[in-house]
């Protein structure tokens, strides 16, 4: 019988080699089979990371999102189509794994926060071996770009997600002490009307390409020509220090 290989979600931080854990580092440069998102006609995010690190026989496989984008949120098409990318990704990677062959799956960032690698680990489950090696978030890469803590004492920390409704975010950048906005994209005219509703702009910072060459800080009042897919949105908490 053949013994079943290992499919590895392997966190790659924020966005520099030198932030990968050892494990990650070992895996991705011992990796035969290498799986990886990234969208259509682009070289991807996660396989710019590694870049110059892998084995001259590495096997590449890319996982080329669906254009969805003409498709709102709330269309029961958009889930549906993601839905049968993650079930064809998770497929192939079974396959290589029943044949006996270990998988490299590369994750910006950490593997279970907010990333595609979740819809694929929860396919996964059961049917063949599965790891998982975290990863330095790209919200911590961001923070640690300011140069100043994140949150003191008891501040509340919140995590939004810019593709929220408007209310919504105005109501809860409002209510929290130190603040993380992801999945800014095409939402950040939004999220600028958002926080300027709850009286906030002036203590709001956007971080493009966190921990990478092109890194940015910049008080959101003052931002422009933005790459919102890089980018997140910080508020610092202020609260009780000795």
């Amino acid at each position: 019988m053949i013994q079943m290989g290992t499919v590895h979600g392997v966190g790659l931080g924020p966005g520099a080699q030198d932030l990968l854990s050892v494990r990650a580092d070992r895996l991705v440069r011992g990796a035969r089979h290498l799986a990886y998102f990234r969208k259509a006609g682009r070289p991807g995010q996660a396989r710019r990371i590694v870049e110059g690190m892998l084995r001259e026989d590495v096997v590449e496989y890319a996982m080329e999102y669906p254009v969805t984008t003409e498709i709102p949120f709330a269309d029961p098409r958009y889930n549906a189509s993601l839905s049968r990318f993650y079930a064809s990704a998770t497929e192939h990677l079974v396959g290589l794994a029943r044949a006996g062959e270990d998988v490299v799956v590369l994750c910006e960032g950490d593997p279970f926060f907010y990333g595609s690698f979740m819809h694929i680990y929860t396919r996964l489950a059961g049917s063949v071996p599965v790891g998982v090696v975290p990863g330095i978030t790209g919200m911590s890469g961001a923070w640690t770009a300011c140069g100043a803590p994140m949150t003191w004492g008891d501040d509340v920390l919140t995590i939004l997600t810019a593709t929220l409704p408007e209310e919504e975010l105005t109501r809860r950048i409002r209510d929290t002490d130190a603040l993380v906005v992801m999945k800014i994209g095409r939402n950040l005219a939004k999220l600028r009307r958002a926080v300027l509703a709850a009286g906030r702009e002036s203590e709001a910072w956007l971080v493009e390409h966190a921990a990478m060459a092109e890194q940015r800080v910049t008080p959101l009042g003052e931002a422009e020509g933005v790459t919102p897919y890089f980018s997140i949105l910080l508020i610092h908490g202020q609260g009780r220090r000795p």
